[in-house]
């Protein structure tokens, strides 16, 4: 076992529903994996006591499709403790304190709102286990870039940063690491992406689905604050940031922050929101709500290498499909050649996709000659990687990197910070909202973000 591993995992918020969904059939793959085989302390305020607290986890791992009885999950069932109290409780803390034993050293999992952590790292640290622990907190990491400062500056009093591992799941996708790979494991591809061969980056997450029984927490959050400050900025960083070094993993987090601390902060102009037909009616939605279910972003990105390039991200709901897809499209080739032959107007578009939800493909898009007489050019497209998605579940891979004191999975203070500023200028009402069609592909206002020429790339 690696000397750095932890001695007691502890989850705060253990009846939840991400536990629930997530962490216990990841749990169980931790263990199969011989990644887990710690006391797993879970912490709640429920009324309830161990055999209950096992049974809701077996629960879980029937509704996701995991047999109980398997020796994995029979050996985490065998690891849970429980302790139920208020959260605002010392004596919550020092019971906890008596479940871990003598672990020296804990991963704390904070699956609770943002408002509990200052109070949980408080309890911790006076019950005397704050020592040497590294402390896993769930997004959202602030609401704007004010509460990020100052909810940075609450856990610093407990734990420092090194210790502090923001979890964005999208960091635990595998096919946001077939990015990485795809960049860096291949000489041909990474001295194309720069501003001298690329003409635009477009970054689409699509979702076909509603906001459903989520009203009341989306109506609060949009989706600027739910996914493009930290899941869409993150991957457009894997997309464009400079290589890693020799000095290791941090150097990786490094090149990201640069990246995104070089984005200019968004403007009006830079910003078209949009409403699906029947938000409104959703519980919980405030009938006169003007929070957005869609939004398209044009980003541009101050630095040698990518300047001038525009970056476009879009996310929405009820969309045609569910699909999150990176599209690089490269330069037109300076002379049409073929003229000398009468092929004249044929746009030809070379472009690099990444398909990295739910499925997973990349994709290149070339020109050949269309068959028959002639010298016409025809668009074929390339599939070289393609698979039907996660080896692990994303949060098998961001506990076990906690677990181990592997950051690289996670987002950092300073990168964190840096999106909040992109971001902040455009949250609230500063952009009109525009309803669009269930099924389409949000409002027509976003075409006006692309440069001339362009179109957005819709996956399918």
């Amino acid at each position: 076992m690696p000397t750095d591993r932890v001695d007691a995992l502890v989850i705060f918020g253990a009846t939840g529903d991400l536990a629930k969904l997530e962490t216990f059939p990841a749990l169980v793959g931790l263990v199969d994996r011989g990644v887990l085989d710690v006391p797993i302390v879970g912490v709640a305020k429920s009324g309830w006591g161990v055999e209950q607290f096992r049974d809701y986890a077996t629960r879980s791992l029937r509704d996701n499709g995991i047999d109980p009885g398997s020796p994995a999950a029979r050996k985490m069932l065998g690891l849970l403790r429980y302790v139920d109290g208020d959260l605002g409780d010392d004596a919550t803390y020092e019971a906890m304190s008596r479940e871990m034993g003598d672990a020296p050293r804990a991963l704390y999992y904070l699956e609770v709102p943002p408002f509990l952590f200052g109070r949980i790292a408080e309890g911790i640290a006076k019950a005397g286990r704050a020592g040497g622990a590294r402390v896993m907190v769930e997004k959202p990491f602030g609401n704007d870039l004010n509460s990020a400062i100052a909810l940075n500056e609450t856990m610093h009093r407990y734990f420092p940063e090194q210790a502090i591992y923001r979890v964005d799941h999208w960091l635990g996708l595998d096919p946001l690491n077939d990015v990485l790979v795809a960049r860096f494991a291949n000489s041909m591809i990474e001295p194309l992406l720069s501003r001298n061969h690329v003409e635009s980056i477009q970054i689409t997450m699509a979702e076909a689905f509603d906001v459903a029984d989520r009203g009341r927490f989306y109506d609060r959050t949009g989706a600027i604050r739910d996914v493009v400050q930290n899941h869409m900025l993150q991957v457009l960083a894997t997309v464009v940031a400079d290589p890693p070094d020799a000095s290791g993993p941090s150097s990786w987090l490094d090149a990201k922050a640069r990246v995104i601390s070089a984005l200019r902060p968004l403007t009006p102009s830079d910003v078209v929101r949009g409403q699906y037909d029947g938000y409104r009616e959703v519980d919980g939605v405030d009938p006169l709500s003007t929070v957005e279910s869609y939004v398209a972003v044009r980003l541009a990105l101050d630095s040698w290498r990518w300047a001038g390039v525009p970056m476009l991200i879009r996310a929405g709901k009820t969309m045609p499909v569910t699909a999150t897809e990176i599209s690089i499209r490269f330069r037109p080739v300076p002379y049409n050649v073929f003229a000398m032959f009468g092929v004249t107007g044929h746009e030809v578009t070379n472009a690099l996709r990444f398909r990295i939800w739910p499925t997973t493909r990349i994709s290149l898009a070339l020109a050949g000659k269309k068959p028959g007489p002639g010298a016409e050019p025809q668009m074929n497209e390339l599939v070289f990687a393609e698979h039907g998605g996660e080896d692990m579940r994303p949060y098998d891979r961001l506990i076990g990197a906690a677990l181990d004191g592997h950051r690289v999975f996670f987002a950092r203070q300073d990168t964190v910070e840096a999106a909040w500023r992109v971001v902040d200028p455009v949250l609230g009402d500063v952009v009109p909202v525009h309803t669009y069609p269930r099924g389409s592909w949000g409002p027509k206002e976003a075409d006006a973000l692309l440069p001339n020429g362009d179109h957005w790339h819709d996956p399918v």
